[in-house]
């Protein structure tokens, strides 16, 4: 998979790629992930990609022009399955949309700013925006960041047990439930004898137990879409 980041702050990007799952599956060759400044795109010599908006609201706003740009010299290079703008009010990032995601090759993400950008690249650039919560961030790269991460993950190879992905939280619109390791005992704090019982039976009725238990008492919601499914 190749994603291509375009951003005003590319520099915040580069610690949340460079580490841990991220790193490993780009030194695997499972994912590309390259970041392109939006101010190579800007042909005014201070190099600014951003302008006052129209009428009465406060506040700069990343103009057109320089994203035209950027978003067609990309794709003049490589054909892109969606082009996703970071937004607030975009669809809510779920477990099922990063499952779809991860399905596909290639992956634009343009990072919002400021106030937002010109209206005109929502609606004939963009293939999807996306939000990770009904909240303002100062940009979009944090945003990204969650948005690759949740992604490259489910792509197979990058975990080293890739079954680790089906057991998460939401993957079956259910949260997971508790995990414990060694030691068995600790400040007699005692892990369920159900899990070092060796039946495996009762060991995934007791976790179906608790993730439905879980979910009733954390995200009530989510049992809505069980049972509809």
């Amino acid at each position: 998979m190749q994603i291509d980041i375009i951003s005003v702050l590319p520099e915040l990007l580069q610690g949340p790629f460079a580490h841990s799952i991220l790193k490993r599956a780009q030194d695997k060759g499972l994912v590309s992930i390259n970041l392109h400044h939006l101010r190579n795109y800007s042909t005014n010599r201070h190099r600014s990609v951003d302008d006052y908006a129209f009428g009465p609201d406060a506040g700069m706003v990343l103009q057109v022009e320089p994203i035209y740009r950027a978003i067609e010299d990309l794709k003049s290079r490589c054909h892109y399955d969606e082009i996703i703008y970071t937004s607030p009010d975009g669809e809510l990032l779920t477990q099922k949309l990063a499952n779809e995601l991860s399905s596909k090759q290639n992956i634009m993400v343009l990072c919002g700013h400021y106030k937002g950008i010109d209206h005109r690249v929502r609606e004939h650039l963009i293939t999807r925006e996306v939000s990770i919560g009904d909240y303002v961030l100062s940009g979009g790269e944090l945003a990204a960041a969650v948005i690759v991460d949740s992604v490259v993950r489910l792509i197979p190879g990058v975990l080293n047990d890739e079954t680790s992905a089906l057991s998460d939280s939401f993957q079956d619109n259910l949260l997971a439930p508790p995990v414990y390791s060694r030691p068995a005992v600790f400040n007699g704090w005692e892990v369920p004898k159900v899990l070092m019982s060796g039946n495996f039976k009762e060991i995934e009725r007791w976790q179906m137990e608790q993730a439905l238990e879980r979910t009733k008492r954390l995200r009530p919601h989510l049992l809505d879409s069980v049972d509809e499914q």
